[in-house]
């Protein structure tokens, strides 16, 4: 897969494209369905299927009180996308020039003159142009002048609780992580949610219970409520299930907010590795504990509940760490 780092450096002509417009964070389910069909119709032009996203968030240029934390980085973001199925991921840069134009504008100056697709797949509520005016219906009138046909694709709908189903959308994967059901929220996505960054040196006090832990920096990735979860991670090719424990360590009166995981039957170090650390399920809300030994005593029980509960499935249990490294 291709990566361009600006609408600019998109050489001339594309050619055949097939044109999907969007953030995409998280590369939920509703993005891989736009993606696979924008394949369905490359398979037929011989076109490539091209991604064109945004970086940062616009809302974070236009009203930064209102942008939301990402579910994903954009090296993580990229990947996805290559596994969904994009053939070229095009970065535009947020920025008030682009963010300003008409939906008129973007249309003959960004879609048309860039990349002349000859179709695009968006979904209903797809919104562009100076403060998302454009509708996708706007869009399908503007393409129809240079020949290009605009797919507009019905939404995911999913039944994650008993009840009437949900449309699945970036908003609704947020609420679901920041409430701590990252069970529900690997439904919508497809996948487990991932955490994903550099191993950073802690205080080691979890090595000296018996339980180190990989303290991650996860720069402004949206965090899941605090809490202890059951997850995995892979490094080298290995698997490895681990109890992540995400907010504040109350036993130790210590107000740093962390995210750290322990790794089962791990033995090596990790500093300044990249690690992705995949929840899977909740544990156990963080709580106080009168003693190191106490809380080592549940971390054991924690310990025991991931291996006894793991299972391919993202099913609630009940159970690893709150200590650090």
């Amino acid at each position: 897969m291709k990566v361009i780092h600006s609408i600019e450096a998109v050489d001339l002509p594309l050619g055949q494209s097939v044109l999907t417009i969007g953030n995409f964070d998280g590369v939920h389910r509703a993005h891989q369905q736009l993606i696979a069909q924008a394949g369905l119709f490359a398979a037929n032009t011989g076109g490539p299927v091209v991604v064109l996203t945004f970086e940062p968030h616009p809302l974070s240029i236009v009203a930064p009180e209102r942008a939301p934390a990402r579910l994903q980085l954009l090296d993580e973001k990229i990947e996805c996308l290559a596994q969904a199925g994009a053939d070229i991921v095009v970065i535009a840069k947020s920025e008030p020039a682009l963010l300003g134009l008409t939906a008129e504008e973007f249309v003959e100056n960004v879609i048309r003159k860039r990349f002349n697709p000859t179709h695009i797949v968006e979904g209903p509520s797809f919104g562009f142009g100076r403060g998302r005016r454009g509708t996708a219906q706007r869009l399908a009138e503007l393409a129809q002048s240079f020949g290009c046909e605009v797919l507009i694709v019905e939404p995911v709908m999913l039944r994650l609780d008993e009840g009437e189903s949900m449309l699945v959308s970036s908003s609704l994967i947020r609420k679901l992580v920041g409430e701590g059901k990252v069970h529900r929220a690997a439904l919508c996505l497809g996948r487990p949610f991932t955490l994903a960054g550099p191993v950073v040196e802690g205080d080691r006090r979890g090595r000296s219970l018996g339980f180190p832990t990989a303290n991650l920096d996860v720069q402004d990735q949206l965090l899941p409520a605090d809490g202890v979860y059951a997850g995995h991670t892979t490094i080298d090719k290995a698997t490895f299930l681990c109890g992540i424990s995400v907010g504040r360590r109350p036993t130790f009166d210590d107000r740093t907010h962390a995210v750290e995981a322990h790794l089962l039957d791990f033995d090596g170090d990790l500093y300044g590795r990249r690690l992705r650390i995949q929840f899977d399920r909740f544990l156990r809300e963080q709580k106080t504990f009168g003693s190191p030994e106490a809380l080592a005593a549940q971390l054991r029980q924690d310990v025991a509940a991931i291996r006894a509960g793991h299972h391919p499935d993202f099913t609630t249990g009940t159970g690893p760490s709150e200590s650090s490294t």
